[in-house]
């Protein structure tokens, strides 16, 4: 009878040992689940502020203070800060010039990619080390003969100025990002496309581009975020033509001409997020598979 029950006992000890083991693991995963989550809401307060601040009265905006959820919804800030504070117009000009740059990029760096990652040319070497030393040269440096080449084409104050210098200033970087991608497919796709009378253009446009897929949606989420964003390009070439101005510069200048209205300037800040949020939600699933393919190369 002694022995059953040590028996007992003996087989017990595990099980408790195990559950106590279990109790800990769950302990400590919620508590770096909530460490993460009160980042996370520390890191989304700004935004939250924002976006709640822009809903809010003049009056409630200074009263409220640091408090996030508005008493009572003004939606009119949107409307004035669309049409009073211009933000129409240069939201209009940052569409058109984000637009056209990422169809620019995406056209220019996936043929200059696939041509360095595929074909083996007299110079190849020097080209991608002259490629790769221009990565690093700062915007300050070429600035003003870039702003020398605008001026003389008869571009200046125009959006083409913007479109033009922000493609050849991400030209470098995505070419080596399709560069890498296009270094991992497989070269039997080719072959056998150069067996069934494929010519070189109807190979890139109509087999190895749409392959490109991930790093696509890569590059066009990176310059578009990038074109969006900027600020000092916008600034030089559109100095003489604040019609011209894009949202990064327009909220700049706002802030200048209207600091008192900070609801304005909350709701000019949301119109500008939103954009570059629904673009991310929209792209990240091939986001991460480009970078991956690019990286692996």
């Amino acid at each position: 009878m002694m022995a059953f029950w040590a028996s007992v006992a003996a087989s017990s000890r595990p099980t408790a040992l195990a559950r106590q083991v279990r109790w800990r693991r769950r302990g400590s995963g919620l508590l770096v689940h909530l460490i993460l989550l009160g980042g996370g809401l520390l890191w989304m307060y700004p935004f939250l502020w924002t976006l709640g601040s822009s809903l809010k009265s003049e009056t409630s905006f200074f009263a409220s203070g640091l408090n996030v959820i508005p008493h009572q919804l003004e939606w009119a800030n949107y409307v004035n800060a669309w049409s009073q504070a211009s933000f129409g117009q240069y939201f209009f000009n940052t569409i058109i010039t984000t637009c056209l740059t990422v169809l620019f990029t995406l056209v220019l760096t996936s043929m200059a990619g696939y041509v360095l990652a595929r074909y083996a040319f007299p110079g190849k070497k020097v080209v991608v080390v002259l490629i790769g030393i221009s990565l690093f040269l700062p915007h300050g440096y070429t600035i003003i003969p870039v702003f020398d080449i605008i001026q003389r084409m008869g571009l200046l104050d125009t959006l083409w100025s913007i479109i033009l210098v922000q493609t050849a200033g991400g030209m470098v970087f995505n070419t080596f990002l399709f560069m890498g991608y296009f270094a991992t497919l497989d070269r039997e796709i080719e072959e056998a496309a150069l067996v069934d009378g494929a010519s070189f253009n109807q190979i890139f446009w109509n087999i190895m581009l749409p392959l490109a897929g991930p790093m696509l949606a890569t590059v066009a989420l990176f310059t578009f975020i990038m074109t969006w964003n900027n600020f000092f390009i916008p600034l030089v070439f559109t100095l003489g033509n604040p019609d011209l101005r894009t949202l990064a510069v327009g909220m700049y200048a706002f802030i200048g001409q209207n600091s008192t209205h900070w609801t304005y300037l909350c709701a000019g800040s949301v119109i500008t997020l939103a954009p570059i949020m629904l673009v991310f939600v929209v792209l990240q699933r091939y986001f991460i598979n480009g970078v991956a393919g690019a990286i692996k190369s």
